[in-house]
């Protein structure tokens, strides 16, 4: 097609400026137990070569099944887990390597992928053409790394970078054959080339399609249009550059991230976020403390990272990186050395939650800065983030907020419709021992309430979450079952539990093939920030395909 006769607009432009070392490769098989790779998040870049197996794969809260013959690709920053049964002999495998720059031999690793606008030319999953290849590839590379022979491990380097080669040939005839894939490597490809200047007839090229056929196509598949899509991604970068501290002026950073006109910036800036620019980098420099953990997911919402948030929350350094800032300090969990780390911090606002903190201690935190305490079991989480707004005079980023999530959950709504139709759906948590119906204040709120999907007979959406036993989930006869798993060992072992039993088997929904997952965090959390997540994770669970 002709979107890949250039090397401008071809997917694999960056090799030429790069090399590919290997640094490790693991061959796990003939597992007796189930394999997992546990939820981390990926310093270096990572390929999973699934020879065997059947499970489950999240990458940053996306759920995709483990599939034989397939190759999932993940870079730096990436929060994983991944779990796996019946792995035979040819098992899979795991190999870990860092791309070095060629003008100065300088790794990409972390974060930096994403500063210096250079990264790896696909992501996700990649069917493969020859499993057969693949495997012989992977066990050579294997042998060879293991070997103390300084030729033999030279060797398997090569075979690796002949690994890489055929694994961009498979994306290759993706990208030919699936208009979906094509669409999305040209949003990829606008986040990588923000800064230039790319029209529609552009774009189009680079699909391979006509711009009319383009325009039409992106928006539906993505609820907006390509040129607006470019907008907030533009703005996204210039307030991340305005988060640094940095005092770059606003004509630099609007140059920066593809607009040459500052004044046009500005006005965009605003239409986008709700406020000016310099109203935004001087909201930036306050100091708001999530004093608990679910006030990170409410301020968010209100474009506020956190200057400090509890440190023993699992989903601290998840928005830490996707944040990009090493800024936030992390608290303690004991109270009083709580407040010593806030004292010497000097927040300007502390924003927590009622129910979580005694009466005493919310008068011993008003005494540090002017707090609010989010009422938890008066309010829902609307009503959580407007008080909240309100509170830091921030409403009309909220009402901007609530636009743009009801525009979004009427998007997802139609994209889901045909593949939801009637069913009913049950949402099932897994913790420690028990079984878990989630209720209200959970994110069935989002799915009941927001996308109008049907519960499954016998749930009120109005009632707290509350436990049943496995012979007991046939009576609620749902076609569809999400299921939300936690990490811990005990969990692990009721979800086994539970899929052995011959009243799981026997369930509509699991007889149907119609079970989805969901990781615990941060999808378990009943905040606005998390809500519009789960909106994100509905559309890759549910999206027409027709």
């Amino acid at each position: 097609m002709e979107r890949y006769k250039t090397i401008e607009s071809a997917p694999f432009a960056v090799l030429e400026d790069a090399n590919y070392k290997l640094r490790q490769i693991q061959h796990i098989r003939n597992t007796s137990n189930d394999w997992e790779l546990k939820l981390q998040f990926i310093e270096s870049h990572l390929l999973l070569v699934t020879s065997s197996g059947q499970g489950w794969i999240t990458m940053d809260g996306q759920h995709i099944k483990w599939e034989e013959g397939c190759v999932y690709i993940f870079t730096p920053g990436q929060l994983v887990q991944a779990e796996t049964q019946l792995l035979d002999d040819r098992g899979c495998y795991l190999l870990r390597f860092d791309i070095v720059k060629d003008s100065d031999s300088t790794i990409i690793s972390s974060l930096e992928t994403n500063k210096e606008n250079f990264t790896f030319p696909i992501q996700g999953k990649i069917n493969l053409s020859s499993t057969v290849s693949v495997n012989s590839l992977c066990e050579k590379i294997a042998y060879g790394s293991e070997s103390n022979d300084f030729l033999k491990r030279f060797r398997s380097q090569i075979l690796f970078q002949e690994l890489l080669y055929e694994i961009f040939q498979d994306s290759l005839l993706v990208l030919e054959h699936d208009p979906e894939s094509a669409l999305e490597y040209v949003k990829s490809y606008m986040e990588r080339h923000f800064q230039r200047d790319l029209s529609i007839e552009h774009l189009a090229n680079v699909a391979g399609i006509s711009p009319r056929h383009f325009m039409r196509l992106f928006k539906k598949r993505f609820g907006c249009s390509a040129i607006d899509y470019l907008a907030v991604f533009r703005i996204d970068q210039a307030q991340k550059l305005m988060k640094t501290g940095s005092e770059y002026r606003l004509k630099d950073i609007a140059h920066h991230v593809g607009y040459s006109d500052d004044i046009y910036f500005r006005r965009k800036f605003k239409q986008i976020t709700g406020i000016p620019p310099a109203t935004f980098i001087r909201n930036n420099k306050q100091k708001i403390v999530a004093y608990n953990p679910l006030n990170i997911g409410q301020l968010l919402p209100l474009q506020i990272t956190p200057s400090a948030a509890p440190g023993d929350h699992p989903w601290t350094d998840y928005y830490k990186r996707k944040y990009g800032t090493d800024l936030v300090l992390s608290l303690n969990s004991t109270e009083s050395m709580k407040r010593r780390e806030l004292l010497l911090t000097k927040p300007d606002y502390i924003i927590g939650i009622d129910s979580f903190v005694s009466v005493e201690e919310q008068a011993q935190i008003k005494r540090i800065a002017p707090s609010f305490f989010v009422p938890w079991m008066e309010k829902d989480w609307r009503e959580h983030l407007q008080l909240i707004a309100a509170f830091l005079g921030k409403s009309s980023i909220a009402e901007l907020w609530f636009e743009k999530y009801e525009r979004k959950s009427t998007f997802v709504r139609e994209q889901i419709q045909s593949t939801i139709n009637e069913d009913t759906l049950l949402v099932l948590r897994v913790t420690g021992e028990h079984y878990n119906i989630l209720g209200h204040r959970s994110l069935t709120t989002v799915f009941y309430d927001d996308l109008h999907i049907t519960p499954a007979n016998g749930i009120d959406p109005s009632k707290p979450d509350y436990q049943v036993k496995p012979a007991e989930l046939a009576a609620y006869d749902a076609d569809r079952l999400l299921i939300i798993l936690d990490e811990d060992a005990r969990a692990h072992s009721s979800w086994q539990l539970l899929k052995r039993s011959e009243a799981w088997r026997n369930l509509k929904a699991v007889k149907n093939r119609r079970v989805d997952f969901l990781p615990t965090y941060p999808w378990v959390e009943y905040t606005a920030f998390t809500n519009d997540l789960v909106l994100d994770e509905a559309l890759k669970l549910w999206r027409n395909r027709a």
